[in-house]
């Protein structure tokens, strides 16, 4: 008899998150707001519910894939939610939230006598769509171990972080190098092309010298280097902006709390926050490239 997983939040990352755990021989129940979301997640096996209640009804593990911390709270307090769930149902958390939420997750399932973990990923839409993600997970030791064949559903590598809400430090910290690495990329084929280089030629040397890093081999602002990256779909899927802009806001109010500068974070923060702002909000990160090419004069 296989696992009964129920998956709340069938988004760009949550529905082929839980499409890989139907491959993988588990029960998948899922609920979403969104129609179009329980409609691409039934076309792949997963069995949609009315609602969240009837989705962890008899559930051995919940997973929650949503877009902020307040959502994760408020399906937890729900007074119905947890009394639905089964007394030995492990909570998963997936979704990229502050630390304090995750730990306040955490507090609630105990009292109501359950147990949860906070477990982020990194992979992005790619990842989840190939089931390479990496889990960065908080919380109990024994609960880790026991959500570890859920998570290897969907994922490469699952990786204990410490107690609660370590999970979500180390994807906050891991994404602020993200969004920082990825400035400096766009401004320097910026300033390659404002000194005359081609970008593909620019590519070619910083790939292979020292500033190779994640940002430009695997999602390269410029369309061509890497087929796969989504400067060759203009921009379309991949990390939106408003999120790693959400995602350095989380970490600049971490920083805050534990008395850190981390300036290049908050800059690159700035930068994003204006781009999402400025209409970017649903493109990929590296778009950020288009609107630095613009302030610098320089044609696509």
């Amino acid at each position: 008899m296989s696992t009964t997983v129920a998956f709340i939040g069938l988004g760009q990352m949550g529905g082929p998150m839980s499409a890989n755990l139907v491959k993988a021989g588990f029960d998948v129940v899922g609920y979403d707001l969104s129609d179009q979301a329980r409609a691409l997640a039934e076309a792949s096996g997963v069995r949609v519910a009315p609602d969240v209640v009837a989705a962890v009804n008899g559930a051995e593990f919940v997973i929650t894939m949503l877009p902020t911390g307040q959502h994760v709270l408020d399906v937890y307090a729900d007074p119905s939610f947890f009394p639905a769930t089964r007394p030995d149902a492990l909570f998963v958390d997936s979704s990229t939230i502050a630390v304090d939420q995750a730990r306040s997750a955490a507090e609630l399932a105990r009292a109501a006598g359950r147990t949860a973990i906070d477990a982020p990923v990194s992979g992005g839409i790619f990842g989840a769509q190939n089931a390479t993600l990496t889990f960065m997970v908080g919380g109990d030791e024994a609960d880790v171990a026991s959500a570890k064949g859920v998570l290897e559903g969907m994922g490469k590598r699952v990786v204990h972080c410490g107690g609660h809400g370590s999970g979500q430090a180390a994807k906050i910290c891991n994404n602020m190098a993200l969004g920082i690495s990825m400035v400096s990329i766009c401004e320097a084929f910026v300033l390659a092309e404002k000194l005359g280089l081609d970008p593909q030629v620019f590519y070619e040397v910083a790939s292979t010298s020292s500033a190779q890093c994640w940002a430009l081999t695997t999602n390269c602002p410029i369309p061509g280097p890497v087929p796969a990256s989504p400067a060759n779909r203009d921009y379309q899927g991949g990390f939106a902006t408003a999120l790693i802009a959400k995602d350095l806001a989380l970490a600049s109010d971490a920083a805050d709390s534990v008395g850190t500068a981390t300036e290049f974070g908050r800059l690159a923060a700035k930068y994003f926050r204006q781009h999402a702002d400025n209409g970017a909000g649903k493109l990929d990160f590296s778009s950020l490239l288009v609107a630095l090419r613009e302030q610098a004069g320089v044609e696509s």
